[in-house]
């Protein structure tokens, strides 16, 4: 059996989530009752936070790549990264990773794709939903993102810091995500909207659609084409 790589602790609350997530479509899909060969390796979120506000991407691409070392030194065959916003440095952490990394932009493009989606909205971290890193896969497919307002970016990134990081999930904070994401339906016609950072789902709870339109859930995408790598042969 293929043994999973996880770089985790970003933040530690969506970290559980995967774990528990991946545990449970295993045993779904296995049907033995048996658990699959796991190695987490957390890392400090506030020291990648820290890196991403002061712009250092060469640094956050060091202090990752160290982790995923860390993993394929405990005998990791591939390796995800379960957060999104790391992802703006997932190029440069692919060239030079002795293991194969498996993208959470890239498997989200893919169930966009095979839904038939033509444009969505992004939400996330300021950092996700400023960079290049989505559009930049989603634009071969020829798949439009649309973004919040600044206004809105930088009430989402304020609660993304101070609230859903620190595993604080309010539903006032639920409500107001909620009314930017009707807004981005009503003012630019969405389509669904991509819960863009792993904290997201675990505030939108049980909702899964808003105003006719799906969310993707960039958890469980990602959890998905990882134990489906997870059971391919070696």
């Amino acid at each position: 059996m293929k043994v999973m790589g996880i770089v985790g602790g970003i933040g530690p609350d969506s970290t559980i989530d995967y774990y528990r997530s991946i545990i449970q479509l295993y045993r779904k899909t296995v049907d033995d009752g048996s658990s699959p060969a796991l190695v987490i390796r957390s890392v400090d979120v506030n020291a990648l936070v820290n890196l991403m506000t002061q712009a250092r991407y060469p640094g956050v691409a060091t202090y990752l790549s160290a982790a995923i070392a860390s993993l394929a030194a405990a005998g990791s065959d591939f390796a995800i990264i379960s957060a999104n916003t790391p992802h703006i440095v997932f190029d440069e952490l692919q060239a030079i990773s002795p293991i194969p990394l498996l993208s959470i932009v890239e498997a989200t493009c893919h169930a966009a794709k095979a839904l038939g989606l033509r444009k969505l909205a992004l939400i996330g971290t300021r950092f996700t939903m400023k960079a290049d890193f989505y559009p930049r896969v989603f634009s071969k497919q020829g798949i439009e993102l649309v973004v919040p307002s600044d206004e809105e970016q930088e009430y989402i990134h304020g609660i993304y810091m101070g609230e859903l990081l620190q595993g604080t999930f309010l539903p006032e904070t639920r409500h107001r995500v909620c009314e930017v994401i009707e807004r981005l339906v009503h003012d630019q016609g969405i389509q669904a909207a991509i819960l863009a950072g792993t904290e997201l789902p675990l505030l939108m709870q049980d909702v899964t659609t808003l105003a006719g339109v799906p969310f993707l859930d960039t958890t469980q995408i990602q959890v998905q084409a990882a134990v489906a790598e997870l059971l391919s042969l070696k």
